[in-house]
């Protein structure tokens, strides 16, 4: 028997092949740049002790700084987060006209001391 000899190599297997990893490359890096899937979580009702798990920090327009309501410095406030479980979750609450160095003040205590779950409330836009 003689062996066949090929004309032509068909390419049209290799672009079909090298477009399905196109698609798979560009639908993947497209949920790793938006950060993932937006779904919305089903609610719960709080229990008392998460309740009293979270800190809430504001600061007024003046620079005061708030723990949980009630007026504290710096350092009280670092001494107060010192003694926290570094998993306890931190809402910081600042005023929108607040110079923005007693934010940062805030928020180098608060990563200086580890904590990880640390959130920014903001309002949305009308």
């Amino acid at each position: 028997m003689d062996p066949k000899s090929f004309d032509y190599l068909n390419v049209i297997p290799l672009v079909d092949v090298m477009l399905v990893l196109l698609t798979i490359v560009l639908t993947t890096s497209t949920f790793i740049a938006t950060g993932g899937i937006p779904v919305e979580l089903p609610q719960a009702s709080k229990s008392k002790d998460e309740a009293l798990k979270n800190r809430t920090i504001e600061i007024d327009r003046k620079g005061r700084i708030y723990l949980n309501s009630k007026a504290v410095t710096l350092p009280s406030l670092k001494a107060a987060f010192s003694t926290l479980d570094r998993a306890t979750p931190i809402l910081i609450r600042a005023d929108k006209t607040l110079a923005l160095q007693a934010f940062v003040d805030v928020l180098d205590i608060v990563k200086s001391l580890g904590f990880k779950k640390v959130s920014l409330q903001t309002e949305a836009k009308p």
